[in-house]
């Protein structure tokens, strides 16, 4: 099954996953995959698994699963074969080859506000607001690191600056 099978792949669907839309979890997913799935969808990043926490939460489903695993497998491909998976019909305008999203991904940027605006360009004109996504970001961690880091940088500053002033004294 595809994601997104059923719609055209343009700024519209790029928009709604900006919004937080997802794909379908199909039925025969293991409840195991689709937890996993739901939690690299979080939208604070840092909720999200790192690669290596997918990478041992699988094995580890596999291993302690091996049976069950195998099963889902052999469900898998007989779903595939008869292709009773995914929409009947797929959108003439889903393109599942691979493409640079770089113009799209332009056209719904901005860092000044959730704001974007539009002229005619590629037919669309009008004002596109995003939804409001809740992040859970410490404010007080952030201020803490950043005040780290500027420590950090000023240390730097200051052992460059003597750095040179040895090396203009050695010099003379």
């Amino acid at each position: 099954c595809k994601p997104f099978a059923n719609v055209k792949h343009d700024i519209h669907l790029v928009y709604k996953i900006l919004d937080g839309e997802r794909p379908k979890i199909t039925e025969d997913t293991p409840e195991f995959y689709a937890n996993l799935m739901k939690c690299c969808w979080d939208t604070d990043p840092n909720k999200r698994p790192s690669i290596a926490k997918i990478r041992d939460s699988i094995y580890d489903f596999v291993d302690l699963n091996r049976k069950k695993y195998d099963q889902f497998e052999v469900k898998r491909m007989e779903l595939i074969q008869s292709k009773k998976i995914g929409p009947s019909k797929c959108h003439p305008g889903a393109i599942y080859t691979s493409r640079p999203l770089s113009a799209l991904i332009s056209e719904c940027s901005s860092t000044n506000s959730s704001i974007i605006s539009f002229g005619n360009k590629q037919g669309y004109n009008y004002n596109y607001i995003s939804e409001e996504q809740e992040l859970d970001i410490k404010i007080e961690s952030l201020s803490s690191q950043n005040l780290t880091i500027q420590n950090s940088l000023t240390s730097l500053n200051k052992r460059s600056i003597e750095e040179s002033n040895l090396e203009t004294h050695d010099n003379n």
